[in-house]
């Protein structure tokens, strides 16, 4: 059997990505059991990505496994990447494709504008931004 070696601040950065995880699920869920948001298609693509991540990254700090890094850091990548787009589509006009969507709720709606700036796809980003930063720096060391 293998003992993994972690430094305390691995395992700080491993907790707190999979607390992220956590928040920014429940949230969600909030925004859509609670508020009564429709999801539209890019944000079931953003909870695809975020959701697995709270029990992968769950498991990962009660096993104390550090190399879990390699395995949630392209659903991070990839989660920003659609959050990012699904944030500009809302914020940058003429960015928004020539083909509206016919079906569901439109891409482009803002259930939420706090400051001016913050959406439901900018508070994903911030947390897929913050989950690959504790990814990024945490050390892993057989």
């Amino acid at each position: 059997m293998t003992v993994v070696r972690r430094s305390r601040a691995s395992n700080l950065l491993l907790y707190a990505a999979w607390l992220v995880s956590l928040i920014a699920t429940m949230g969600s869920l909030y925004f859509s059991e609670i508020r009564g948001f429709i999801p539209c298609e890019l944000c079931w693509y953003q909870r695809i990505l975020m959701y697995p991540l709270v029990l992968i990254l769950g498991v990962a700090v009660y096993r104390g496994d550090t190399r879990i890094k390699y395995y949630a850091l392209p659903m991070s990548i990839l989660g920003g990447s659609i959050s990012l787009y699904h944030y500009m589509l809302q914020k940058i006009p003429g960015f928004a494709p020539l083909k509206p969507c016919v079906n569901g709720v439109p891409c482009n709606m803002e259930y939420i504008n706090w400051f001016g700036f913050i959406t439901i796809p900018f508070l994903a980003l911030v947390a897929f931004i913050l989950i690959t930063s504790c990814l990024l720096f945490m050390k892993h060391r057989d």
